[in-house]
């Protein structure tokens, strides 16, 4: 996926007001080589370690909002601290990175960075962060709220039952009733069900 090197200068343009520095102190200490990346459908950042004179490299979704950036760069960074400390012998989402994380987290929430919504979300999932801002549905719907709004798009809980609705790669579904914490979905030619994420962005098709 191609990828553009990231100017210090450029970095500012994504990140909230009041964050910069604080990204920047850890970005400066640890020589992080940071690229800002197209939109990737199953990630929103990367880590690598550093390795044969590399440096330490991240890289974080240029599509995300402000806030949604800054957390994922955080919790990449957290992988940093993670790897200093432990190298590879912790799990990569195991209780070392949910400390390091949790701690980049109370650091940018005491700078009052984000908007009480995000606030509230971020700090309940201090002492438990999910593996990915993705897996925290709570936090997700909360981020949705400062994403650019696009006509026809909407996630796939705020559908009615039976509406169609098209995903990225141009398959077409039927919305289906919840199933414990997912959504059950028909694929129109298939007729296979499939279990969708409720905060899973989708276009709606009129019928």
């Amino acid at each position: 996926m191609p990828k553009e090197k990231t100017s210090f200068d450029i970095l500012k343009n994504y990140l909230p007001h009041g964050s910069f520095e604080g990204v920047m102190d850890y970005i400066v200490k640890y020589k992080v080589h940071l690229t800002i990346s197209r939109q990737r459908q199953s990630i929103l950042g990367d880590y690598r370690h550093a390795h044969a004179g590399k440096n330490h490299r991240i890289s974080v979704n240029g599509n995300l909002n402000k806030y949604a950036f800054l957390i994922t760069l955080l919790h990449e960074l957290a992988h940093l601290f993670t790897y200093e400390r432990y190298g590879h012998r912790v799990q990569a989402h195991g209780a070392e990175w949910k400390n390091a994380f949790a701690h980049l987290l109370a650091q940018f929430l005491q700078n009052n960075i984000f908007p009480t919504d995000i606030t509230q979300a971020l700090s309940k999932s201090l002492h438990n962060a999910a593996a990915s801002s993705c897996a925290d549905e709570q936090l997700m719907r909360v981020l949705k709220n400062y994403d650019l709004k696009k006509e026809g798009f909407f996630l796939v809980e705020q559908l009615p039952i039976h509406s169609l609705f098209v995903i990225k790669n141009g398959r077409v579904f039927e919305r289906g009733e919840t199933i414990r914490k997912r959504i059950k979905c028909k694929e129109i030619d298939t007729g296979k069900l499939y279990l969708f994420s409720p905060v899973y962005e989708v276009k709606l098709l009129e019928k």
